[in-house]
């Protein structure tokens, strides 16, 4: 009905990439007229009203100024496909950077989900984020991100110097003892102090997260906990605190005795304990919930029968006093 009266008028129903799949039409929940028409007119939003449908929201908004002129704009060529985009980046010389994220591409992101255009392209300028568009494929949100001169210095960056394959848990044991470095060990998931478990489902799970400032700065995603606790071991917070450590003053009756660092069996050791330390700890604090409940119990009950008793009438009893009458004396009951 509305496309034909447009028709009629010779107008457009502009189509568009959201929710109504018209320009400038908006659907609003839970309204007897959910289709809002808004159009931007000199920099403010301008609205056009409710309407029952989509279609009927289109109308109003291509009989406008705006919709007419938007209606004289040459059509958007349709997205490339993901083999139109790769093919596209060949012959432009780019490069669609991969990277270790949901998506495998740099700088590529599924912030969208359920629209048109999921895929959302960003980098990193002059330390803000800039959004560079919104995409239907993977592919075409990488080759906008290829085109861009931050994109085209990373792929640089990525050819000049590719990335190391990762080092195994015995290699980074076998490179911190060379450095002369200790993977502190700690009661967590990670088994490692400074080092937490993010993402498990991520190529680089593990986080080493070091306090800076009095506030907590993270050193990097790594693919083992081994990785990410020599990182922490590194830090230059961490060196600072064995040099801390090292400069103690010794007590004076240990003043001949050397301090030895400890081994990493005794740090196993140690962190077993804490771990029964604070399983009992727990049990007690058990023990003490259960005990406060009860005496809030009992105190409750107490209360009750208190009130109970409070609530009932005092009985009064009747007291015999000898009054004197007229004709001599009597005995006369109180409430008589």
């Amino acid at each position: 009905m509305w496309s034909a009266l447009a028709r009629a008028e010779g107008l457009t129903l502009l189509e568009a990439d959201n929710q109504t799949g018209y320009f400038c039409v908006y659907h609003q929940h839970g309204k007897c007229k959910p289709y809002k028409a808004e159009v931007l007119r000199r920099g403010k939003l301008m609205y056009l009203g409710n309407f029952v449908t989509a279609e009927e929201a289109a109308l109003c908004v291509a009989r406008t100024p705006e919709g007419r002129k938007a209606a004289k704009r040459p059509a958007a060529a349709p997205p490339l496909s993901s083999q139109q985009a790769r093919q596209q980046a060949e012959a432009e010389g780019l490069t669609l950077l991969k990277a270790d994220n949901k998506t495998g591409y740099f700088g590529v992101y599924h912030s969208n989900v359920g629209k048109p255009k999921p895929y959302t392209a960003q980098v990193k300028r002059a330390g803000k984020s800039v959004i560079l568009g919104c995409f239907a494929t993977l592919e075409q949100a990488a080759l906008c991100i290829g085109r861009s001169p931050e994109g085209r210095a990373a792929a640089e960056k990525a050819a000049a110097a590719p990335p190391a394959p990762p080092l195994t848990s015995e290699e980074i044991r076998q490179q911190a003892q060379a450095e002369g470095l200790t993977l502190l060990r700690a009661d967590n998931k990670t088994g490692y102090f400074c080092v937490s478990l993010n993402q498990p489902d991520h190529p680089k799970p593990f986080q080493a997260r070091v306090w800076r400032g009095r506030k907590k700065v993270s050193l990097g995603c790594f693919a083992t906990a081994e990785e990410a606790a020599l990182c922490v071991a590194r830090s230059p917070e961490w060196q600072a605190a064995a040099e801390r450590a090292a400069t103690l003053p010794v007590p004076a009756g240990e003043a001949a005795r050397t301090p030895v660092p400890l081994t990493i069996p005794e740090v196993e050791r140690q962190a077993a304990c804490a771990t029964r330390r604070k399983a009992l700890l727990g049990r007690w604090q058990q023990v003490l919930t259960a005990l406060a409940a009860r005496a809030t119990e009992e105190g409750g009950r107490n209360r009750r029968k208190s009130v109970a008793r409070e609530g009932k009438q005092p009985r009064i009893k009747k007291k015999r006093r000898l009054a004197s009458g007229a004709g001599g004396n009597h005995r006369v009951t109180a409430g008589a």
